[in-house]
């Protein structure tokens, strides 16, 4: 959420600058109810001040001896009118804080401005995989194979719920370990979270008000299924204040997710690009506002360093305004290249999301023993989602003669050298 009392100072520039992620957001209303706000605050504390002054008059006249009547009924009128406006003021900070949850963040001054394909590329790592032979896709590979069973998943529970069978739900488990285990060993604290979360955690993580409709939800329990870790990880220290010395505090934790994704795909999102329910392994971040970007570079090499294990060709890529997530001040994405498809899909976001979640969460820190406590900033990144990195794995790694060498370091967990 962004800071009201930045908005005072800065409000035309920030809508500027929000503008270039949504040309319709605009920030007249909020900016109208909080002067009317502040106006408000100051007639109801002057109402107060008269309240006080009044009651010591009454104490008086007791104390003498002398008709207070007319003044008990003034206060008490005075009394009604600070209930109005407090009534009315309630209103308005309800008002404003909701308006306030719908707005997104800030984009960071690196972000290129532009639509969601002007992403610009950073940097890749290895070259196109070039095979002397016709690659098949990883739905072909995974038929042939019986890796996957998309048929039976959508009997039990939908189209685009996907089920792994045999060799590929091996392989699925031993991706989850690798990276699990990997970025535990890298000073990140292994956390196993609940798989749902209540409305508050969805709130501080940004995932409401605005995605309500893209979440799935139990009504009768109040909970949400976790859409990513993210979610649950950014609540982690909800209401606490940290210590300088505590900061960065680095966590890795595995859930399944689940996303409705409601919208109609084409023939390229076939298969495992967009599904219902995956798996990811997440990382996420609680550091000191000055270091936050220095460590939002530490952690895209962390994901980076899985898929240059894994042997995949990559490319880094920095996101657009346009294609931000609602949290994020400034998002790197890492593509992997599926030959099978001749193009490449996004396995990470890695993005800085500066103050906008701690503030809705409450999440401080006091950055020297007496100081007045401030907002950490927060960071997340997959590392990494499972679905594509799966097909990647079976597209790239496919051979002439119909095998798909598994990558080297999941040789020894999965027990196989070939699929």
């Amino acid at each position: 959420m962004l800071d009201i009392h930045k908005l005072r100072k800065e409000g035309k520039e920030i809508e500027r600058r929000l503008q270039t992620r949504d040309s319709s957001i605009d920030l007249s209303e909020i900016m109208k109810l909080d002067a009317r706000r502040l106006e408000l605050i100051s007639k109801v504390e002057e109402l107060k001040a008269e309240r006080n002054r009044g009651s010591q008059e009454v104490g008086r006249l007791k104390r003498e001896g002398k008709d207070a009547t007319q003044q008990i009924e003034a206060m008490s009128a005075v009394s009604a009118q600070i209930s109005a406006l407090d009534s009315e003021l309630n209103d308005d900070t309800k008002r404003i804080n909701y308006l306030l949850s719908l707005l997104p963040n800030v984009p960071h001054a690196s972000v290129p401005v532009g639509k969601k394909e002007e992403k610009v590329i950073l940097r890749s790592h290895g070259e196109v995989p070039q095979q002397d032979f016709t690659v098949k896709n990883h739905l072909e590979i995974a038929e042939e194979k019986g890796l996957l069973d998309f048929t039976r998943g959508a009997m039990i529970a939908g189209a685009r719920f996907p089920m792994y069978v045999g060799a590929g739900a091996m392989l699925e488990m031993a991706l989850i370990q690798y990276m699990f285990f990997y970025h535990s060993r890298r000073s990140y604290t292994a956390v196993f979270p609940p798989f749902l979360a209540n409305p508050e955690s969805f709130y501080v993580s940004s995932q409401l008000p605005k995605f309500a409709d893209e979440d799935y939800y139990c009504e009768k329990d109040d909970l949400y299924l976790t859409p990513t870790a993210e979610t649950l990880l950014a609540n982690l220290h909800r209401g606490e204040i940290l210590s300088s010395s505590d900061l960065p505090k680095k966590y890795v934790a595995y859930t399944p997710c689940f996303r409705r994704e409601a919208g109609t795909y084409g023939e390229e999102e076939r298969g495992l690009i967009r599904v219902h329910q995956f798996n990811k392994v997440e990382l996420f971040k609680f550091t000191k506002p000055e270091t936050s970007y220095d460590e939002l570079e530490t952690l895209i090499e962390d994901v980076e360093g899985i898929l240059q294990a894994l042997g995949m060709h990559y490319r880094v890529a920095l996101l657009s305004t346009q294609d931000l997530a609602q949290q994020a001040t400034k998002t790197v994405d890492i593509e992997v290249y599926l030959p099978g498809q001749g193009r490449y899909y996004e396995v990470s976001s890695c993005s800085n999301c500066e103050d906008f979640q701690a503030r809705r969460g409450n999440t401080r820190y006091r950055p020297a023993e007496g100081e007045k406590p401030e907002y950490v900033h927060t960071l997340n990144g997959s590392g990494v989602a499972t679905p594509r990195l799966m097909a990647a794995i079976l597209e790239n790694n496919q051979t002439a003669d119909g095998r798909v060498r598994v990558p080297d370091v999941l040789q020894e967990i999965l027990g196989m050298e070939y699929l």
